[in-house]
């Protein structure tokens, strides 16, 4: 049988980021009705795997088998290409445990300044995944080149937004119009993925 999302079915997101859990129910186009792990009281599940992709499913397998709904999770980051790919899969933990992205903005700069880097070239990946409680499980990726700025720009998005100029761009995630940003963010080219396989 092939796997299909119903429009209307209840989802659980897998985030306990407002930023990304109302980010995600823009991408889904009001297609379900969204509940938020966090709402829940779903733990956040420890992000054990190496890659966006692992971590994805991890997180969409751990809602959806607490929660019994059909969960949908994300996993994103920001990678660097003069960081050997840093922060990536520890975008978040770069943020420490308050989540305080403007010091994690600083410790990007400070480590490109370490490391005498004038490469500013980066991307943003998003590992969208959506798991059946107690059973299969889809996952896609999606990628969003471009270089970064400083000083940070912009009091729109979330996490590392007010950095990232995506290419063919003048501004950055943080200054963009979220419509225009939804239309080419790293999540909405994931999600075209997802709708092809699932709806």
């Amino acid at each position: 049988m092939a796997l299909k999302l119903e429009p209307g079915a209840r989802l659980v997101v897998a985030t306990h980021n407002p930023g990304k859990a109302r980010e995600l129910a823009e991408i889904l186009e009001g297609r379900f009705e969204l509940i938020a792990a966090g709402d829940l009281g779903l733990p956040e599940p420890d992000e054990t795997e190496s890659t966006f992709v692992g971590n994805a499913l991890l997180k969409a397998r751990a809602a959806a088998d607490a929660s019994g709904l059909i969960a949908l999770a994300d996993d994103s980051g920001l990678s660097v290409r003069a960081l050997e790919g840093a922060p990536g899969i520890f975008s978040a933990r770069w943020a420490g445990p308050e989540k305080d992205f403007a010091l994690a903005m600083r410790k990007v700069e400070e480590r490109l300044e370490e490391v005498g880097a004038n490469d500013r070239a980066a991307w943003f990946t998003s590992a969208l995944a959506v798991a059946w409680p107690h059973g299969p499980a889809v996952v896609v990726e999606g990628r969003v080149d471009g270089t970064l700025a400083f000083p940070p720009r912009g009091l729109r998005g979330f996490g590392y937004d007010p950095i990232f100029v995506p290419d063919g761009h003048a501004q950055t995630f943080g200054e963009m119009e979220p419509v225009a940003k939804d239309a080419m963010s790293h999540r909405a080219l994931a999600f075209v993925k997802l709708k092809a396989a699932l709806l």
